[in-house]
């Protein structure tokens, strides 16, 4: 009790000298949230008064501004260390390795020492440390945010909405069982655990299926629920309006109706609402990040899929202007970027489009953010790079290409990926063109030394950090 007012009250005082930089690194499952904490870090520690060339568009690094960075203890002992250095240790293995993918919450601190370039504190203050405080989770988590704004009901028939096409065929296992199951009954516990276990069998073929918007998230990614009552409820789906009225005035609390109602708002209410509070409430920055790639393998369902859970996002961040009572009583995120990940998998005459693409993706929550008047930037990038780009000869003409290892077979290859849409892809255009083939590869070799190689990172530095060193 007493470490946790400890921290408050010096997340507090350094909020108030405004020391502190709380970043949200957003994205859902699979779109590299763990390669982009890892090279940040890596790229930040690899600042030094000698040479910074691997960040050339990151202003403070090239100017000499930053002196040094560190990482340093996080205020919060309870929460896991983000495992950078078994990251670092993957790409230095031969052949290197990708990471782990993340199975739940862990942070990091780094301490970034600069000489002031302007302002007041200048002279006050020849030496400033800005504390960045960044955190890694696991993206099935993020989707049940929206959960917060609803109930049982209204969960339920937003569930309705995307039981369609791939996922109705999927469904059909608990739909049966759903449909046989008298919901004003006694509830028998192993009966729903059957059918919350052919739930969660179709949330995971959803996600095989190149699906993203999973929810619950903890179905798919349990971590320390697994086999716990509060994983064990579905959708009712099947229920008109009239059903859910009778439903709430006459079963009984021992029903099946009654405990699924319990676990969905214990769910709500003590799971993800702590989840919220304990990490999303207090966030300064915010980078949003996307493979917009990887879905244009699968199909229209899975793109449209994408699009729906990344415009979900915005409905639980704080946005607007910092000034020092938000800084102390209500932080709020004051500069959000857009990030297209994976700009390795595509030739460089391609990436306009994939910004284009990526634009037209969130242009909801864009606007969103855009009426609070917070500065909001665009780009693609690939945290750690693992192609190079090429120019190959066929039949006398000059190609561009790229250059790496596939991951699906381990060998050296070099291809053209393909036209990237710059809008988004209508009916036509899926009917035309089903599929595509924008291939996964592996990271290439860690120099000893050496910076993790990556392609616009320090654009990414540039915009979030760069107005705190001047």
């Amino acid at each position: 009790m007493f470490n946790r007012v400890q921290n408050e009250i010096n997340q507090i005082i350094n909020r108030g000298f405004d020391r502190t930089l709380r970043l949200a690194i957003t994205g859902l499952s699979r779109s590299g949230k763990t390669a982009f904490i890892t090279s940040l870090i890596n790229q930040l520690l690899s600042i030094n008064q000698n040479s910074s060339q691997h960040l050339p568009l990151f202003e403070a690094a090239r100017n000499g501004a930053i002196l040094a960075v560190k990482r340093v203890s996080q205020q919060d002992l309870s929460v896991p260390r983000f495992d950078y250095e078994s990251n670092l240790n993957d790409l230095s293995q031969n052949p290197p390795q990708w990471f782990q993918s993340t199975r739940g919450v862990s942070e990091t601190r780094l301490a970034i020492r600069f000489q002031r370039q302007s302002g007041l504190l200048r002279h006050l203050k020849e030496r400033g440390t800005l504390y960045l405080d960044i955190f890694d989770y696991p993206g099935e988590w993020l989707l049940d945010l929206p959960l917060l704004n609803l109930d049982f009901q209204q969960w339920s028939q937003e569930q309705i909405k995307v039981t369609t096409g791939v996922r109705e065929e999927l469904a059909q296992n608990w739909l049966a069982m759903l449909q046989d199951l008298d919901l004003s009954a006694v509830a028998n516990e192993d009966v729903l655990a059957k059918i919350a276990k052919s739930y969660t069998d179709y949330l995971h073929q959803c996600k095989s299926q190149g699906m993203q918007f999973i929810q619950p998230g903890r179905f798919v990614l349990p971590s320390d629920l697994e086999g716990a009552p509060a994983l064990q409820f579905f959708p009712l789906i099947h229920l008109s309006e009239e059903h859910w009225q009778t439903l709430k005035k006459t079963a009984k609390p021992d029903s099946y109706f009654a405990v699924l109602t319990k676990r969905y708002d214990y769910y709500r209410n003590k799971i993800v609402k702590g989840f919220y509070e304990n990490y999303f409430s207090t966030f300064d920055r915010q980078v949003i990040l996307a493979d917009c790639l990887t879905p244009l393998n699968h199909s229209q369902q899975a793109f449209l899929d994408m699009q729906m859970g990344l415009n979900q996002l915005f409905n639980n961040f704080h946005y607007g202007s910092r000034n020092f009572l938000h800084r102390l009583f209500s932080p709020r995120i004051d500069r959000l970027m857009f990030v297209a990940t994976k700009a390795d998998h595509i030739t460089r005459d391609q990436i306009p489009n994939l910004v284009s693409l990526m634009r037209q993706i969130v242009q909801e929550g864009g606007r969103h953010v855009e009426f609070e008047g917070i500065d909001t930037e665009y780009t693609a990038i690939a945290a750690v790079r693992t192609t190079k780009q090429v120019i190959v000869n066929q039949q006398g003409k000059e190609i561009k290409a790229i250059q790496g290892i596939r991951s699906i077979d381990k060998q050296p290859i070099t291809l053209y990926p393909g036209t990237v849409p710059s809008k988004l892809p209508r009916t036509e255009f899926w009917q035309k063109q089903p599929h595509f083939d924008f291939d996964s590869f592996e990271p290439q070799p860690l120099e000893q030394a050496e910076s993790i190689p990556h392609l616009r990172m320090d654009a990414v530095l540039q915009f979030l950090l760069s107005d705190r060193f001047e």
